[in-house]
């Protein structure tokens, strides 16, 4: 496995995924962590993911852990997804056993429905709002991570040009949602 900042999915040595030089401000935490059940699995009807959900923390380095093919990870030191302030939940776009969890997360539109069950039974929908796709390097940590006391999702994978040399895609492709 390879690593990623904590904005990013990661690349991975047969995966192409996202990698980025952009860290995570010190405190994404909400004020009310740990108030909603551990999140098991996200369903996203409008592209056909269905996938349990692991937690990610970050490697030595600072980088963002990834989840393993077949995985989406939510990153654990900021908000679960449904607390106030901006969660991320990541997936690899594809490898070289093919389409992976967020292969068709750039085909998300305006209205789409993301669901995050919970280890309790419970469930929060989120509602697609925009998307955005931006160079590693222009990785925009403001908009992920902004401040906010609503409960909203940031579903990221990799995007763009594939450079088959450092077997990574050179974007981010970055989906904001909202809770319903």
């Amino acid at each position: 496995q390879g690593s990623a900042s904590p904005a990013t999915p990661a690349a991975t040595s047969e995966a192409a995924a996202a990698t980025s030089e952009a860290t995570v401000p010190d405190d994404t935490s909400s004020p009310e962590a740990g108030s909603i059940a551990k999140p098991v699995r996200v369903v996203i009807p409008a592209i056909d993911v269905d996938a349990d959900l692991v937690a990610l923390g970050l490697n030595d380095d600072g980088s963002m852990e990834v989840p393993d093919f077949g995985l989406a990870g939510w990153y654990e030191p900021g908000p679960r997804p449904g607390e106030p302030g901006p969660a991320v939940i990541a997936a690899h776009v594809d490898s070289v056993r093919g389409p992976d969890v967020f292969f068709r997360l750039r085909d998300l539109t305006t209205g789409d429905k993301v669901t995050v069950e919970y280890a309790d039974g419970s469930d929060t929908t989120f509602v697609v709002k925009n998307s955005e796709q931006q160079l590693k390097e222009d990785l925009p940590v403001e908009r992920i991570w902004n401040p906010t006391d609503h409960p909203v999702l940031r579903l990221i994978t990799c995007g763009g040009e594939f450079d088959a040399s450092a077997r990574s895609y050179l974007s981010n492709l970055i989906v904001y949602a909202s809770a319903a």
